[in-house]
């Protein structure tokens, strides 16, 4: 999409455009206020520094737009586009893995309240798990810093792919 286009689009179609990027209302409109945006650049500084304001019910909202990983039947709804590219490599992981996957992922919902974020570009299904279980006997305190830090690299990693797109 061309930056131009992001910045005159109505501010509605802005909002939707934004929640794609990151299911937080209150990031999509402060970043709808931000437009226009003068370059790559300054949309990217200004998407993280809209995100480093987001207090706990803010980023808890924007975990919300994301699939569970090793959930095969979340990765095929509505998010699969986001889904198959940011967790490609969890596809490719043999059925062992996946069920541990799902398992650890039910413990740490179970436990912290929220799926577990994790930028997963580029990681394989073996790396996703260990680090599931590196973080799983963190505090929810932890967890919530740890996630939003990784919510932070999909943000801008969509928002990369969102200026990419014809």
């Amino acid at each position: 999409m061309e930056l131009t286009l992001l910045n005159t689009m109505p501010s509605a179609q802005a909002k939707r455009v934004f929640l794609d990027v990151c299911h937080c209302r209150r990031w999509a409109e402060d970043m709808c206020r931000l437009r226009p945006f003068s370059d790559s650049h300054s949309l990217l500084a200004g998407a993280a520094q809209c995100w480093q304001q987001s207090g706990e019910g803010e980023i808890l909202e924007a975990f919300l737009g994301h699939k569970q990983i090793g959930d095969l039947e979340a990765l095929r709804d509505k998010y699969q586009q986001h889904t198959q590219q940011e967790q490609g490599q969890v596809l490719q992981a043999s059925e062992a893995v996946l069920m541990a996957l799902h398992q650890l992922n039910q413990q740490y919902l179970d436990k912290f309240g929220f799926i577990f974020i994790v930028c997963a570009t580029g990681k394989s299904a073996v790396e996703m798990l260990a680090l599931l279980e590196r973080r799983i006997d963190n505090s929810r305190a932890q967890e919530i810093e740890i996630a939003a830090a990784e919510q932070a690299k999909i943000i801008e990693i969509r928002l990369r792919k969102l200026l990419e797109a014809p």
